[in-house]
């Protein structure tokens, strides 16, 4: 039995008295790190240079450093509000100092996306890895302590969930003791997590060490929601018209993902409007003929299944909606009957087991058998013993759908009534705002039973069950975002040309190649046309020092502008096709790199439909549905209060347009202001940025732009 400790210190004495002084500890990414664990081995390895400590992760969650002036007065009592209570990790804050000990090293195959830039520690122990390799490679580099965040299962304490995270620690816990090396595992339970059974369910003597002890209950890092931007919108649009009905679905987080939800609900739920919307984006005839053959504009009847390696709240959002409801079981056959309508989930029919026998289902072994009756199909009083099923009367017969005696006693006597435990969603992680994590501990025992938490050697790829996967996964759209494409249809997700690792692989390499594979399956990259900097930049370039995806894998791309067919095409088709969809600020310029490389002939020119493809002209597409409310801000809920909402908005155009202005320009329009006609309607945002008595020239012009813009 695992010993249970009440002190994370008591963790750390128990750890180095079995492992030694040379510990490697795997950690999971994102929210399943035992945080107050990981902290307590940090301090005592500072103090013990002795104490040789590798820690292996990805994603390290840090809380947002805010800015200074008015992007510091709007964060700083937004972020001590919404990480209110959220232990942060010793190591992150040491890195981004630079005062790391030399005894310490943290090696992660996923950064903080854009955080460690100009880290050279960070930089220089980032592990280039596929998600599906991590538990390989963090295995390769000795790890000897495997430790995550748990809860328990309130009505019975024997057993514990890895919750949000069981997307590597399974697979890595079963190479250590296959290799028979010396190791721990160490939960440390959090009561704040919300309790997942299947693939993330373990007994309490799969551990060797869990801290218990409510001061251990602490609050959970999310992510706040970000405003959904005219360029996402039209992007998110474009994707949820490729959702096949019955198919399946993979989602990220931020506001990409988000606006492809908000899409998909409007699709469902106010179709007339939805399809006025995506006329509205101008698509080509050939981007239309994309939307009608691969997904369509009709809402949802049979809804999808989600096969994410995030499980991001726009889910919980599908999921509530209607959307997210397509059940898949885990034995192929079933699969294939339930999906062709010859098995109905709800009513069991006999005529079933003759279906069976004619897919080639004979002789039933004992493992096919505890998966049926796991999902209800042969009843609980059933049984299974050396190549025979013992009925409920305790007769005896062959397991063989093959035999009319064998098929004639399982209808009679063998048989459930109803399907169970079919999954609607298997998702590898989950991250997200405080909200999300409030209604997940707040499910059903059935709703929970629709959600199969599990590893992402099952999710990110076909190889442990291809011909149970290929069913399951049927009209898969994986969908990723991307930083930018070459005309050649290679992607640019995770660094710079210099070799700076913006991010990290992470799994989009296996969605996308999984995607080819797949019957129906394909990759959806989305990609912002442009990078609005001072001065703008596009993200379509003719080439790029660097590439996450190669072009032989080159799918489907989707910017604010359209969606491009790249599987297929030749490269002088790929080139246009991507010249089509980029900001017209920069095609001319793409357009002339493509015809002096032989790309695109001499006397090709942009369609007229496609020449116009500018912020200002997407903005007034997009006004009039902003204005009926179908294109929120913040369309799936918010941390921010009703203040701060308005505030968004304004902020970013006030930012844009001090850059913008000359400074002369604004001086004069300073000196042309009235404070005094300033409505008080205003003045609770101008409280909250600390602009009610401006103390500068610099803040007085703030308020001036800003009274502006919040009143427009």
């Amino acid at each position: 039995m695992a010993l249970i400790l009440q002190d994370v210190d008591a963790a750390v004495d128990a750890i180095l008295a079995r492992i030694g002084k040379t510990i490697v500890l795997g950690i999971p990414l994102g929210l399943g790190k035992p945080v107050e664990l990981v902290n307590a081995l940090y301090r005592r390895a500072e103090q013990d240079a002795s104490i040789q400590l590798r820690i292996l992760t990805a994603l390290s969650l840090a809380r947002p450093e805010p800015g200074k002036g008015l992007e510091g007065a709007f964060l700083q009592p937004f972020l001590d509000r919404v990480y209110e209570g959220v232990p942060e990790l010793d190591y992150v804050r040491a890195q981004r100092e630079g005062r790391l000990p030399a005894n310490i090293v943290i090696e992660e195959f996923f950064l903080l996306t854009g955080a460690l830039l100009h880290n050279a520690e960070a930089q220089r122990h980032y592990i280039s890895s596929n998600y599906t390799h991590a538990a390989r490679d963090v295995f390769a580099r000795g790890c000897n302590v495997l430790a995550q965040s748990v809860c328990r299962r309130e009505d019975d304490a024997s057993r514990y969930s890895l919750s949000c995270n069981p997307d590597t620690s399974p697979e890595l816990l079963r190479m250590l003791r296959e290799a028979g090396r010396p190791h721990l595992l160490v939960g440390v339970r959090n009561q704040q997590l919300p309790y997942f059974g299947h693939d993330a369910e373990l007994p309490a003597e799969a551990f060797d060490l869990i801290v218990e002890h409510p001061r251990y209950d602490s609050a959970l890092f999310s992510t706040p929601k970000q405003p959904i931007a005219d360029a996402d919108y039209a992007i998110g649009l474009h994707a949820s018209s490729l959702v096949k009905d019955g198919g399946t679905l993979q989602l990220g987080i931020g506001s990409l993902g988000d606006a492809i939800v908000q899409g998909l609900l409007l699709r469902q739920q106010n179709n007339g409007e939805y399809r006025a919307l995506l006329d509205a984006l101008g698509p080509t005839p050939e981007q239309r003929a994309l939307s009608q053959t691969l997904g369509g504009r009709e809402p949802l009847q049979q809804g999808v299944y989600g096969a994410t390696e995030m499980f991001v709240d726009g889910f919980w959002h599908l999921l509530r909606a209607g959307i997210l409801k397509r059940r898949v079981y885990d034995f192929w056959a079933l699969q294939q009957l339930v999906d062709e309508g010859r098995c109905d989930p709800d009513a069991l029919s006999p005529s079933v087991l003759e279906d069976f026998d004619a897919l080639g289902v004979r002789t039933l072994r004992g493992q096919d058998f505890a998966v049926l009756q796991y999902h209800g199909f042969f009843n609980e009083a059933t049984r299974y013993e050396h190549g025979h099923l013992i009925a409920p009367d305790g007769g005896r017969v062959l397991a063989n759908f093959a035999d009319p005696g064998t098929r004639a006693v399982m209808a009679e006597q063998c048989m459930g009534q109803r399907l169970r435990h079919g999954i609607v969603l298997h998702g590898g992680f989950f991250l997200g705002p405080r909200d999300f994590y409030r209604a997940l501990r707040e499910l059903s025992e059935a709703q929970r039973d629709r959600i199969g938490m599990s590893g992402v050697d099952r999710i990110n790829q076909l190889d442990r069950n291809p011909r149970l996967y290929r069913l399951q996964r049927r009209d898969a759209r994986f969908i990723n975002t991307t930083m930018m494409a070459t005309l050649s249809g290679a992607f640019v997700s995770d660094g710079l040309a210099d070799g700076t690792v913006v991010s990290g692989v992470g799994g989009q390499y296996n969605f996308v190649a999984q995607a080819q594979q797949l019957p129906g399956g394909r990759s959806i990259l989305l990609l912002r046309a442009v990078r609005e900097n001072h001065p703008a930049s596009s993200n379509i370039v003719f080439n790029y020092g660097h590439i996450t995806i190669p072009r032989h894998l080159r799918d489907l791309l989707i910017t604010e502008y359209g969606i491009a067919e790249l599987r297929s095409r030749n490269d002088n088709e790929v080139a246009k096709a991507l010249i089509g969809i980029a900001d017209s600020r920069f095609q001319p310029r793409l357009l002339a790199q493509a015809k002096q490389a032989g790309k695109i002939e001499a006397g090709w020119q942009i369609p007229e439909a496609q020449r116009h493809n500018t912020p200002e002209a997407l903005a007034e597409k997009l006004a009039p549905y902003r204005q009926r409310g179908l294109l929120p801000l913040l369309p799936l809920g918010s941390d921010f209060d009703a203040v701060e909402e308005a505030l968004l908005p304004a902020l970013g155009r006030l930012r844009k347009l001090a850059a913008e202005t000359p400074k002369w320009k604004l001086l004069l329009q300073l000196a042309g202001f009235r404070a005094d006609t300033i409505p008080e309607s205003l003045q609770p945002h101008l409280r909250r940025l600390k602009l009610d008595q401006p103390q500068t020239l610099e803040q007085r012009v703030a308020r001036m732009l800003l009274v502006r813009l919040l009143r427009d």
